[in-house]
């Protein structure tokens, strides 16, 4: 049973959906004893970072997830609140990835703008979660902050600056993009996200 965790923010309906379409067995909780013991916990997220915190800060989660011993998976305000501190609201996040969350700054003449929305490519791919996946597929973003690179950082990508489009450290992953939303490249991901013991 995979445990999507429900803390008030966007994006849980097309969680839901993608997978759904595998065919995986899933509840959506703000349960800590459900999201405890479930195979893989799912952190999802639309929204903004400090009233994000806010919301598993009430519904008493922030302990939980940080000491989850399953699969872990954010995605996007997800991996944000797993980085040490986010500068969308400047708040402390959960602190299980040593890297702190930046917005983008935008540059017209540089073509960079913010939020960074649409199709990018990820490179320097290094980790399960990618099996079968090659350097500079495209993926789905939609975001004004990204995480610092660093060394949990398992795949980069670019807007304006170098960022991590995703994270890992020991059971917790992350990735700034949507793979709900980057069709059969995201589903692979997922695929192999629900593969990791």
């Amino acid at each position: 049973m995979i445990a999507i965790v429900d803390y008030d923010t966007g994006n849980l309906r097309s969680v839901c959906n993608a997978i759904e379409r595998i065919g995986a067995e899933y509840c959506v909780t703000s349960c800590a004893e459900v999201i405890s013991s479930a195979d893989a916990v799912l952190l999802p997220g639309v929204g903004e970072a400090s009233s994000a915190m806010e919301k598993l800060r009430e519904r008493g989660l922030v302990e939980v997830i940080k000491g989850l011993k399953q699969p872990v998976l954010g995605i996007c305000i997800g991996m944000q609140l797993m980085c040490r501190y986010s500068e969308e609201g400047n708040v402390a996040c959960l602190g299980i990835f040593d890297t702190d969350v930046r917005r983008f700054s935008p540059d017209k003449e540089r073509g960079v703008k913010v939020p960074h929305m649409g199709w990018n490519s990820i490179s320097e791919l290094r980790s399960p979660l990618f099996d079968g996946i090659d350097d500079d597929e495209f993926v789905y973003f939609v975001h004004s902050y990204a995480p610092d690179l660093c060394d949990a950082c398992i795949a980069r990508s670019s807007n304006g600056r170098e960022f991590a489009a995703a994270l890992a450290k020991d059971n917790f992953y992350g990735t700034q993009f949507h793979p709900e939303k980057s069709g059969d490249i995201g589903e692979m991901i997922i695929r192999n996200f629900l593969k990791i013991e």
